[in-house]
């Protein structure tokens, strides 16, 4: 399961793959997504890639995402932005609190990500309700 979300952790979207497949080969639908570009990228180690990085540069959105830990030339990363990635973290926890979620018990990737797109829903109507 991967998302794009907003800086507050709230999902705009979802895109499936498989659990042997790298993350970084969801991004193409990702960011295809018809929401503005965000100015930074904010991801885990599994989206280090040269390619990845070089192509959200060109569209003007900053990677912070940390090297692996076997990557030859480690890339510098700016760890004071990304600690805001545990906004993203939080999201799929409140996400994966659902147990229909979190253990997958639906057979296909539709009915999954109809339920994603309900629990979404959610979270955006829990921010919008008691944003106080």
């Amino acid at each position: 399961m991967h998302t794009r979300c907003d800086n507050q952790g709230r999902p705009f979207g979802f895109a499936l793959s498989g659990g042997q497949v790298s993350d970084y080969k969801a991004t193409d639908t990702l960011m295809a997504f018809a929401v503005p570009n965000p100015k930074a990228m904010l991801a885990d180690r599994g989206y280090d890639s040269d390619w990845f990085r070089q192509d959200l540069l060109l569209h003007g959105i900053l990677p912070v995402i940390p090297s692996r830990k076997g990557r030859s030339v480690p890339q510098k990363t700016d760890w004071r932005c990304y600690r805001d990635r545990n906004r993203i973290e939080r999201m799929f926890n409140k996400l994966k609190q659902m147990r229909r979620i979190a253990i997958r018990y639906d057979k296909t990737a539709l009915s999954f990500m109809s339920f994603l797109n309900i629990a979404a829903a959610r979270l955006w109507i829990e921010s919008l309700v008691n944003g106080t």
